[in-house]
C-alpha cells in the first residue's frame, strides 16, 4: 500500500458523502488508502478492492507463518521419515 499524502487522502465524511464516485475512482488508480473523518476524527478508510485483496493474502500468510512458529515451539513437528510415512499412507487411502 502506498503512503498516504495527507493534503489529498484526509477527507471529511461531508466530502466523501458529496464526491464518493471521484474518491473510490482515486484509490484505484493511485493505490492509496483515503482516511475519513467524522467531527475532525478518522472514523473509516477506504482501500480499493485489490488492495484489500493484498492485505488479506498477506495477513492470511502471517498467521500461517505463527501458527507454524508455534507448533515448532509446543514440539508438533515430525521428522522426514514420519512425513513421509504419513503422505504414503494417505496416498493409499
Amino acid at each position: 500500500m502506498k503512503s498516504i499524502q495527507v493534503s489529498e487522502d484526509i477527507v471529511s465524511l461531508s466530502d466523501f458523502k458529496n464526491h464518493a464516485s471521484k474518491m473510490l475512482r482515486q484509490t484505484q488508480i493511485s493505490r492509496r488508502p483515503i482516511i475519513i473523518t467524522q467531527n475532525g476524527k478518522p472514523a473509516g478508510v477506504l482501500i480499493s478492492p485489490a488492495e484489500f485483496d493484498h492485505l488479506s493474502e498477506q495477513n492470511r500468510f502471517i498467521n500461517a507463518v505463527k501458527s507454524g512458529l508455534d507448533d515448532i515451539e509446543l514440539g508438533r513437528i515430525l521428522t522426514d521419515e514420519e512425513l513421509d510415512r504419513a503422505l504414503d499412507e494417505t496416498a493409499m487411502d
